[in-house]
């Protein structure tokens, strides 16, 4: 599926790519609707209508994944409530074996996310990947999410790299189509983000149910 002799820059999404996308979708769907409802005064459904619409409406800006943007939003230190659940945070199978290979075979590997920089601090704390990629970017430091198309370019200001030789790995279909239109040329994506829930069959871009079917030989 990867011919490793062809890539010589490896972009890794982190949430749902790297890592379970399970703590997210708890977090967010689950955990802050319930301290939202207890904040508020309000019954957990409501909450989790209101939020769900308010997050419908920002889905693929950069409010949307902004800690900030949320926290201000909605009254509720989301940082702090994102550190009480910590110990959801898991990274997915043979993720670390894969970056462990990447060392040795040597290509440019960057992690590549739309997560805040809190979040992002928060799940390489609770990781320790960090010292497996060669640089770290947060779409925040552009102002700007992956899903637009300009954000492939501005990324080569600080990470130089070739589309033509850049493998990107994103469960976002969205994410994935800014890459392709700006002419990243392997892409792939994950058929399982998040472990609680189904398998998506996915046609648009070929994918991968876990790292070890892209293991260099």
């Amino acid at each position: 599926m990867v011919n490793w002799q062809s890539i010589n820059t490896l972009l890794l999404d982190m949430d749902g790519t790297l890592l379970d996308l399970y703590y997210d979708n708890h977090f967010w769907l689950e955990f802050l609707p319930q301290r939202y409802a207890e904040t508020h005064g309000i019954e957990k459904h409501q909450a989790h209508e209101l939020l769900v619409k308010r997050f419908s409406e920002t889905k693929g800006t950069l409010n949307w994944y902004c800690v900030d943007f949320w926290s201000n939003e909605l009254g509720v230190d989301i940082a702090a409530l994102k550190y009480e659940i910590k110990h959801l945070i898991k990274i997915r199978p043979y993720v670390e074996d894969f970056l462990n290979q990447m060392q040795d075979h040597h290509p440019q590997v960057v992690l590549v996310t739309n997560a805040h920089r809190k979040s992002l601090s928060l799940k390489l704390e609770a990781t320790g990947l960090a010292p497996l990629f060669d640089q770290i970017v947060s779409s925040h430091d552009f102002n700007k999410p992956k899903e637009d198309v300009t954000f492939w370019s501005d990324l080569q200001q600080i990470v130089p790299y070739d589309p033509a030789s850049t493998l990107l790995i994103d469960d976002s279909l969205a994410v994935l189509r800014s890459a392709q239109s700006f002419g990243i040329q392997y892409l792939l994506t994950m058929h399982q983000p998040d472990s609680q829930q189904a398998k998506r069959e996915i046609d648009e871009f070929p994918g991968i149910l876990h790292f070890d079917e892209i293991m260099p030989k």
